[in-house]
């Protein structure tokens, strides 16, 4: 099987649910779990606030940063991925998304409120989709 993310409905839902919050701001969040072969399953999903109060950038805050490690780290978790929506767009990474790719060598989980649809990147020398398998 090739590389994937996996995912529950569950966690698909508890995101889903924070980009439609947020909206018509960015949402954003960190996936915690383990990495095993080619998979990285999720495990848990720490949800972070957009301190841009921005439809069309996200960050989060140092702070929130360093607290998520340390709670992936105490739990004994990785993290697997980063998650961010776009409220007025498709689910595709912007070209700032890939920029920030480049440094976060996890799989990035984008959903698009407009499309309603999940999808997942990595940036492997460029930006190749990466499969999301929701369980």
């Amino acid at each position: 099987m090739q590389q994937a993310i996996l995912i529950s409905k569950d966690q698909i839902d508890i995101l889903s649910e924070h980009a439609k919050k947020a909206s018509p701001n960015e949402s954003c969040a960190i996936l915690f779990g383990k990495i095993e072969k080619d998979h990285y399953m999720v495990k848990d999903v720490f949800l972070t606030m957009n301190i841009e109060n921005s439809p069309v950038n996200f960050t989060i805050s140092n702070d929130e940063l360093i607290k998520g490690y340390q709670e992936a780290e105490k739990r004994k978790l990785d993290v697997v991925g980063i998650f961010h929506s776009h409220p007025d767009s498709e689910a595709y990474p912007s070209v700032t998304d890939q920029k920030f790719m480049e440094i976060n060598p996890v799989p990035w989980v984008i959903f698009s409120n407009k499309s309603e649809q999940f999808r997942a990147y990595i940036f492997e020398s460029k930006v190749e989709p990466f499969d999301l398998h929701v369980e």
